[in-house]
């Protein structure tokens, strides 16, 4: 147990380690490939977003809105409240191939997309 815990630490600071010198944080440097996604006029653009499949995928949102919105999806398992005028991020995956729609909860209506793992 105790040699696990040691393994665990060691590659725990590895990670950062390795973040540190690349200049991430350690939670950037989790992620196979970064995805840009921006909400104006309450609507996400692009609004198809197309990854590898197997990958993890980080989502860097940037809010150009006045007013908050939250970027969610059930089949993502995602939910995130970017306030105005920020970014936020989500980190997903690895995704098997097939569409995971996402949408703003506060503009529904307007506020639609789908990330498609290939």
């Amino acid at each position: 147990m105790r040699t696990f815990r040691l393994r665990n630490a060691l590659s725990a600071t590895a990670i950062a380690l390795s973040a540190l010198v690349t200049g991430l944080t350690a939670t950037q440097a989790l992620a196979d490939a970064d995805i840009k996604l921006v909400i104006e006029n309450h609507k996400f653009t692009p609004a198809e977003i197309r990854v590898p499949a197997g990958q993890k995928i980080r989502i860097v949102i940037d809010n150009r809105d006045a007013t908050p919105e939250e970027f969610e999806s059930a089949t993502l398992r995602a939910e995130k409240i970017i306030p105005g005028k920020s970014k936020g991020m989500v980190i997903v995956g690895p995704l098997k191939p097939g569409k995971y729609p996402f949408f703003g909860e506060f503009n529904e209506a307007t506020a639609q997309g789908v990330l498609i793992a290939e």
